[in-house]
């Protein structure tokens, strides 16, 4: 007797987990990512306050790269052009990954490190406020 496998696959998310954990999960980042970059500009004075604010605004300066196609996109649309600065300035992969570096080798400069923990902080407040990385259309993806 010879049996047949379902063809039909089931899809998998990716996403574990409810909207509303995911984003109670990272505003628990954000309040710890900031936190850190307070800690560290007070420790460190104004160079780690300066790059901490700079590298909180700097991920959404990407549309700048695009500014002459803004008026010709879609309400919520980035330009394309702009989604591949926009999407590598939002993954949260690559600010940890300079920060576990930073920890792990032996650099010495705490301004970098609050501008890291700024950054962190930028990207888990979008997480919160349902901003994520863009299609390549320029379009929140779903």
């Amino acid at each position: 007797m010879t049996t047949t496998a379902d063809t039909t696959t089931a899809t998998v998310t990716r996403r574990l987990g409810s909207p509303a954990l995911r984003r109670g999960a990272w505003l628990a980042f954000a309040l710890f990512w900031s936190a850190f970059a307070v800690v560290e500009c007070v420790r460190h004075g104004w160079p780690a306050t300066l790059l901490a604010l700079a590298f909180l605004v700097l991920p959404d300066l990407t549309f700048l790269v695009a500014l002459d196609e803004a008026p010709r996109m879609a309400k919520g649309q980035l330009p394309p052009r702009a989604v591949p600065y926009y999407n590598a300035l939002h993954r949260a992969l690559v600010p940890f990954t300079l920060a576990v570096a930073y920890a792990a080798f032996p650099l010495d400069w705490p301004p970098a490190f609050a501008a890291l923990c700024g950054w962190l902080a930028h990207i888990s407040y979008d997480r919160v406020l349902g901003y994520g990385l863009r299609t390549k259309e320029g379009y929140q993806r779903g």
